[in-house]
Formats: structure tokens, C-alpha cells, sequence
């Protein structure tokens, strides 16, 4: 039986939903009969646990380093000096690299893996070429543009590209130029690009069967309003929200309709604030047909989030490459983006430049971005028409393909 490892990085949930996107698509394509051992940590790890309770032996935690919390995101000052010192419960980079390794290296030498596919695991793609495995490594960056505030990254930005580069090959989440929204993100060196594959976006290409309509979609029916999305980790989305809430204690949008998702699966969240300035339960806002001004939900069933998706005027976003994708490629809906890496700032400059959404990194802007896009929709319908006719969705399934195909060739 074929063996194949899926390496997760565990910093946000991007490469965990391509991963798993990819892993459905894999029984598709790999005609011979295949495990898959899955090694990830924290909260990726918990996941895979609850989603595959039946191969639990399948699942391995190694503790793959990553930046350290921050207010907002990771905290570079931090992160910097856990380099060489233990911060906040992390032993120094050094030290966990050296243990990440040599837990990945027991993994390998014990699996004896036919193939391994990577998305975010750099320290995979060394042991991997190392004993001649086949790897396919999974991304949506590789040396990203820089700005002057993070400049002293350059170094470490360099040094994770040569380790991208030992992939056997590089599978980029995005369509292929000139539609690639990461394109900013690439910068590859003339060494790489032969292994370079755009294999389109991972994007979820499940039917939506449709039920009753719940209380949330009859609220909003009718209504013209802006979905804002917090997604990402516990810091990256507390502070996406207090930068949601600044924009929103601004007089201007005092009648601007909007829906927050929080990506929590917490129905405590769930709440209508009315025109009244009164709380209210959505069922309780449906049955007194409320005219409500924000919608609060903690997580979104598959069939609201198409509902919501299809009936916003925009959506504001940090920037995560997987969520631009979704919303303009498959929905063809204009973003605004507030980032919080410099990752996040090229992707929607990219849109930006296409005249496909709006930059925004103060609450003023925000609100002048909404205003653009209002005045401008036909416009900004165009140029998203566009990219949608020329957007590659399925991602996963291609990686499949090619993962079958390496496979084939390596008999």
C-alpha cells in the first residue's frame, strides 16, 4: 500500500482548508490503495483528530515552529527574540527547529512515505530530498514582497525560499498570469520556475444543497449590505474585529448595513443590533421584522455563507489569499481589504491595481473605500467579470492529478 504524507503548517487556516481539499481529491485520482498520515500541531492538529477520529495513528503532532501571538497578529518583537531565548512557553527557535526536525525525521525513517505533499512545511521539502522522495510543496508565496517596516526580514524571507526550492515541485494556489493575485508574492529566481506548476485556487466546488431558508438568510433578504470577515487565528482575528469596530463607531456608518462573521463556532455570538440601538436574537429580529443595522454570527452554515456571499454589495477581508479568491473569483464580488502581513498588503494592492477592490489601512479609508465602490460598481463589475471568467477554481483537483502522476512516474 502507497504512503503519503501531508505536512500542515499550523500558522492561520488557509493551509489547512487547501489541504483537505486536496486530501478529498487525492481517492479521485490515486488509483492504487493509499494511506495518508497527517502531522500538523495546535489547533490543526485538533482538527484533524475531530475530522478522523477512525486514524488517529495516522495523526501526528510535531511542533512545527511558528511566529509568536501578538495583539495583532504575530508580534514581531517577540518572534525576533525567541530566536535565541524561551518566550512565552517556546523554547528558542533554535532549539524547537532542532526537535521539529528531529521528530519529522523519526516520521519518515518509520513511514518510509512514497510521496509527501507540504503546504507551509519547509523542513519536510529538506528530508524529503534528502532520502530522494518525491515532494510537492503547496503554496501561494514565495519570496513576497517586502515593505520598509519589514526589511529586516529579508534574510530569514530568503533563506525559507532555498528551502522551498528543494520541493520536486512547487504547486501555486492561483491561476496562472496575468491572473495571479499572489503575483506579488512569487519573485521566483530562474532555478525554481522549471518546477513551478499554477494549479488555480482551492476553492470549495461542493454543491450547496439548498434547505429552508434559515432565520439569518430571511433577515437579510431584501437588504443591501457589506459582509466584514474575521478569520485567522485568536490574534489575527480579535484584532481584524477592533479594527472592524473603529471603522464602525464612525458617523458615516451609522446606516451602513453590515453582517460580521467571527469564524467561531460559538452561538453565544449570534446577535442583531437594530436601528433602535437594541439587541436582539435573530429569530427574535425575524419575528419582529427588525430593522436591524449589523448582524453578528459566530460561524456560517455552507448554505447561509452562499446566501450572504450572493446577496453583499462588498466584502471587507485581511487579505487572505484563500477568502480574495473565493469572494472575487468565485462570486465576483469587489473586496476590501485591511491587511495584517505584508503578505496580505500585496494581494489586495494586486486587486487594487485591477480595479478589483480597495486598499485600506485606516478606518477613514474603509469608509471612503465603500463609498468608491458604490459610486463605481458597474466598473468594478467589469474588471471582476473578467478575472472570474479566467479564474481556475479547482486547485485541488489538479494537485490531485499531479500527485497520481508523480506516483505513476516514480514506479
Amino acid at each position: 500500500m502507497l504512503k503519503i504524507g501531508e505536512f500542515i503548517y499550523p500558522w492561520g487556516g488557509g493551509h489547512y482548508s487547501r489541504m483537505m481539499r486536496l486530501n478529498d481529491a487525492l481517492g479521485e485520482h490515486v488509483k492504487e490503495k493509499f494511506e495518508v498520515h497527517f502531522s500538523s500541531k495546535d489547533h490543526v492538529y485538533e482538527k484533524l483528530l475531530k475530522k478522523f477520529p477512525e486514524q488517529k495513528e495516522r495523526i501526528h503532532e510535531i511542533l512545527m515552529p511558528t511566529p509568536i501571538d501578538g495583539k495583532f497578529g504575530p508580534s514581531v518583537s517577540k518572534s525576533l527574540m525567541n530566536l535565541l531565548l524561551p518566550i512565552s512557553k517556546n523554547p528558542s527557535l533554535v532549539r524547537q527547529i532542532t526537535n521539529y526536525l528531529r521528530e519529522e525525521r523519526k516520521l519518515y525513517d518509520k513511514e518510509k512515505f512514497d510521496l509527501v505533499i507540504n503546504d507551509g512545511d519547509v523542513g519536510s521539502n529538506i528530508l524529503a530530498k534528502s532520502r530522494d522522495i518525491p515532494s510537492l510543496f503547496v503554496t501561494n508565496q514565495f519570496r513576497p514582497k517586502l515593505y520598509s517596516s519589514r526589511s529586516y526580514l529579508y534574510p530569514s524571507l530568503i533563506f525559507v525560499a532555498k528551502q522551498i526550492g528543494k520541493a520536486s515541485k512547487i504547486l501555486i494556489a492561483d491561476s496562472p498570469p496575468p491572473y495571479t493575485m499572489c503575483e506579488y508574492n512569487l519573485n521566483f529566481t530562474k532555478e525554481v520556475e522549471k518546477k513551478v506548476v499554477y494549479v488555480g485556487h482551492f476553492t470549495n466546488n461542493r454543491h450547496v444543497t439548498k434547505e429552508d431558508s434559515s432565520d439569518l438568510e430571511k433577515l437579510v433578504i431584501g437588504s443591501e449590505f457589506g459582509y466584514w470577515m474575521r478569520t485567522g487565528n485568536k490574534s489575527t482575528n480579535d484584532g481584524t474585529g477592533e479594527r472592524y469596530e473603529e471603522v464602525f463607531h464612525k458617523d458615516l456608518m451609522r446606516k451602513e448595513k453590515r453582517i460580521i462573521s467571527h469564524a467561531r463556532d460559538d452561538p453565544n455570538i449570534d446577535s442583531v443590533l437594530g436601528k433602535d440601538g437594541r439587541k436582539y436574537s435573530i429569530s427574535e429580529a425575524v419575528d419582529k421584522k427588525i430593522d436591524w443595522i449589523q448582524i453578528d454570527i459566530g460561524f456560517l452554515s455552507e448554505q447561509e455563507k452562499d446566501t450572504i456571499l450572493n446577496l453583499c454589495n462588498y466584502a471587507v477581508v485581511n487579505g487572505s489569499h484563500t477568502v480574495m479568491g473565493e469572494i472575487m473569483g468565485g462570486k465576483s464580488k469587489p473586496i476590501i481589504g485591511i491587511p495584517v502581513y505584508d503578505e496580505h498588503t500585496n494581494n489586495i494592492r494586486w486587486a487594487e491595481e485591477k480595479n478589483l477592490g480597495i486598499l485600506a489601512t485606516k478606518a477613514n479609508q474603509v469608509i471612503s473605500g465603500i463609498s468608491k465602490i458604490k459610486e463605481n460598481y458597474s466598473e468594478f463589475q467589469d474588471k471582476l467579470n473578467e478575472f472570474s471568467k479566467n479564474f481556475i477554481p479547482n486547485g485541488a483537483e489538479n494537485s490531485a492529478k499531479i500527485a497520481a502522476q508523480t506516483l505513476e512516474e516514480k514506479k
